[in-house]
């Protein structure tokens, strides 16, 4: 459903609280979009305590269905479900290396060009560990 002609893009969005159906305007930042819908990229500290979409604190950061799935270099994924909502390329300099290495990449620095597929991942706030199992 994406081309050069459509003005609007559906993300489809897994975060905490489930899936999310947004609209967006072509050329929109995709940062931007998600806190307009009420669904945040931050944890609750990072929130209030972020670089403001400058791309400089790396807190915003978003995985796409299709990053896991086929590297920069390739040309689609291997299964053909996520073709309409490829990730898009990588502009600024931190989400090219996000992107290379398989890092979230910076919802700030993304601009919207067509329908995507995204997961907002787990965050931990600095110095907070995980258990490492149940059995303590």
């Amino acid at each position: 459903m994406s081309g050069a002609s459509q003005s609007i893009a559906y993300l489809r969005v897994e975060h905490g609280e489930g899936k999310s159906l947004l609209v967006a305007p072509i050329g929109s930042t995709l940062r931007d979009v998600l806190l307009a819908n009420g669904v945040s990229p931050y944890t609750r500290a990072t929130e209030r305590l972020n670089c403001g979409g400058r791309g400089l604190c790396a807190t915003c950061g978003v995985r796409f269905g299709s990053d896991n799935d086929r590297s920069e270099e390739s040309g689609s994924s291997d299964d053909g479900e996520d073709d309409e909502s490829e990730a898009p390329s990588p502009e600024h300099w931190h989400d090219s290396l996000a992107a290379r290495f398989g890092y979230p990449r910076l919802s700030c620095q993304i601009e919207v060009e067509g329908d995507m597929h995204l997961e907002i991942p787990e965050k931990i706030v600095w110095g907070s560990r995980r258990p490492d199992s149940d059995e303590r």
